[in-house]
């Protein structure tokens, strides 16, 4: 007789269905070669499904931790080639299992990475390019230098129109109660969407940097929108900034680089395709956000995420958290603010 699930809530994964608890029991095994995995039924549509469906674990052949492990080879900086002759795999099965993780992943930040309070973001690019050096793109990133959230990337051209997508796409995951201090470098767009998109309700200011010999040997600060009065009120209250900078997101894009073969230099792991690259960016962001300890956010000796000191989530997660079905997040209120936050289920 079928036995109904205890302990875990569990949903169907038909999109036509969607039921869950009480409606989801168990319906006996099914053999592998590794052993046996519990099937389970749903009462409502009556469709049958294992604990990985509708995951990237599902018909993976091997191991959920080699499956992990591939993953996390690659957001440190390791090419296919190099996980898979570590892993002994072939190199069409590490991609399938990065593909499947990348979607994965961008499904998560979609869903997780968002509702966190934004104060002083940071903006700058990455120069690189995609098959051919003549096919120069960028990576444009922006930084909540407070918690160390990196809400954003977009890969595509260096122009007005992806620069308002990069601050639109912020805008829409966060929440901002007061005036922002705003830095980026002198790309004369980053002016015309920050001018356009907040006006006078930021603080807005540029870091010109004149480099000789490959070292900076001018650095310009201009105030473009605001009051010197609100500049130095603002850096008062700044945890971190005592003048205007780019220190933090441009450190981030070193972060980044050293953790994407596809973004090192002199390198032959560079990207084909612009979608490998960004979706290879959508998996970092998720390790760098929610599974990647940060030193610069160590409070006594816990070494948290990101996305702990933005109140996203109480735990540092992992792959498997991000990759199985099972967990969920309880929808609750923080303590003595108005706002949502997520916690992870017990």
């Amino acid at each position: 007789m079928p036995r109904k699930t205890s302990g875990i809530s569990r949903s169907c994964p038909n999109p036509e269905c969607g039921e869950s608890g009480t409606n989801i029991i168990r319906y006996g095994f099914f053999q592998l070669k590794r052993g046996k995995r519990r099937r389970y039924r749903c009462k409502a549509c009556r469709k049958t499904f294992c604990s990985t469906t509708d995951t990237p674990y599902y018909r993976v052949h091997g191991s959920r931790n080699t499956f992990a492990e591939a993953c996390h080879l690659s957001v440190e900086g390791a090419s296919i080639s190099t996980i898979a002759r570590v892993k002994r795999k072939t190199w069409n099965t590490v991609y399938r299992w990065l593909e499947r993780a990348r979607t994965a992943c961008k499904a998560f930040n979609e869903n997780n990475l968002k509702q966190f309070d934004i104060k002083e973001p940071q903006a700058d690019e990455i120069r690189t390019f995609v098959d051919d050096k003549k096919k120069t793109t960028w990576v444009m990133t922006l930084l909540e230098t407070t918690s160390r959230l990196w809400p954003s990337c977009l890969v595509g051209k260096r122009s007005y129109r992806n620069i308002r997508r990069l601050f639109r796409d912020t805008l829409s995951r966060s929440e901002c109660h007061e005036r922002l201090l705003i830095t980026t470098d002198g790309f004369k767009p980053y002016g015309w969407v920050i001018g356009r998109m907040f006006g006078s309700h930021c603080i807005y200011g540029q870091v010109i940097k004149t480099y000789r010999n490959g070292r900076a040997s001018r650095v310009k600060r201009s105030l473009v929108i605001g009051t010197t009065c609100q500049l130095e009120e603002a850096l008062s209250d700044s945890e971190d900034s005592t003048k205007l900078n780019t220190a933090f997101v441009e450190r981030h894009n070193l972060t980044i680089r050293q953790g994407s073969a596809y973004l090192q230099r002199k390198s032959s792991g560079h990207a084909r395709q612009e979608e490998n690259l960004a979706g290879h960016l959508h998996m970092f962001q998720c390790y760098y956000n929610f599974i990647r300890p940060h030193m610069g956010l160590k409070f006594g000796t816990e070494v948290r995420t990101p996305a702990m000191v933005a109140g996203i989530v109480k735990t540092k997660l992992s792959f498997r958290h991000v990759f199985s079905r099972m967990i969920f997040f309880v929808f609750r209120i923080l303590e003595g603010e108005g706002r949502p936050a997520f916690e992870m289920a017990a």
